[in-house]
């Protein structure tokens, strides 16, 4: 008898990054798609999508899901950006980690919020103040390690299953606190925050699955058990690829 599973349609991701060996979570990607196959069934058919690729029309059309990893400054920001968009608008699950979680605001801040002119600071220095939706952190937080509160009843909580984590960073940007509340009233929902109250983790309401972290959960252990983001990205490429018809 013919296994239902084997007649599912493999789940493909879209890996955009600049992929680059002295970037550590590009490194530990290949050790992640592994674990989740081995460990949780888990198939992905990856593809990892430069950003100035990323930048082409239709170029994350047709993928189960788009992971925009850590790694900037991006060659290409309009690509990282335009990446966002198309999972945002289509329903495709998305998950930033890093420099994704940081231009997933900027996108949602152009696109949606109606801020033609958002910013971030590595990427425009000299930007006016007032236009930085991403800015430098007071105190850089690579190679810091910090606790995150995770907001009861939110999409992170229920992938995380818990109310308190632990988590690496490599990053020397975040959100501006004052472009938060706009972001919030057009629908975006900041489920995690540090010590501080800082935001550290988004979703978006409504979406299949759309989950941002300025953390790196890719880092966490030693690969050979995937973060619970992880493999909640996977679970839900696994469910997108199943909704499509097969060919």
């Amino acid at each position: 008898m013919t296994n239902p599973a084997l007649t599912l349609p493999l789940a493909r991701i879209a890996l955009v990054a600049d992929r680059s060996p002295t970037v550590q979570s590009h490194v530990r990607v290949p050790l992640l798609l592994d674990a989740l196959a081995e460990r949780d069934g888990l198939v992905l058919d990856a593809y990892w999508v430069p950003t100035a690729d990323a930048a082409e029309p239709g170029a994350v059309d047709g993928f189960d899901a788009v992971w925009l990893l850590p790694g900037s400054p991006y060659r290409n920001e309009a690509g990282a950006l335009a990446a966002v968009r198309t999972a945002r608008e289509r329903g495709i699950p998305f998950l930033g980690t890093c420099g994704g979680f940081q231009h997933a605001l900027l996108e949602y801040a152009r696109h949606v919020c109606g801020l033609s002119r958002a910013a971030h600071a590595e990427n425009d220095p000299q930007a006016a103040a007032e236009d930085l939706v991403i800015g430098r952190l007071a105190c850089s937080l690579a190679g810091h390690e910090g606790a995150v509160r995770v907001t009861p009843g939110s999409l992170a909580e229920s992938v995380i299953g818990a109310e308190r984590l632990v988590e690496r960073y490599q990053c020397s940007y975040g959100p501006d606190a004052d472009h938060l509340d706009l972001l919030r009233a057009h629908g975006l929902r900041f489920t995690g925050e540090d010590g501080d109250g800082q935001a550290r983790i988004v979703e978006l309401p409504g979406h299949p699955f759309f989950l941002a972290t300025l953390f790196q959960p890719e880092l966490a252990g030693d690969g050979t058990r995937p973060h619970p983001v992880v493999r909640a990205l996977a679970s839900a490429a696994v469910r997108h690829a199943s909704a499509l018809p097969v060919a």
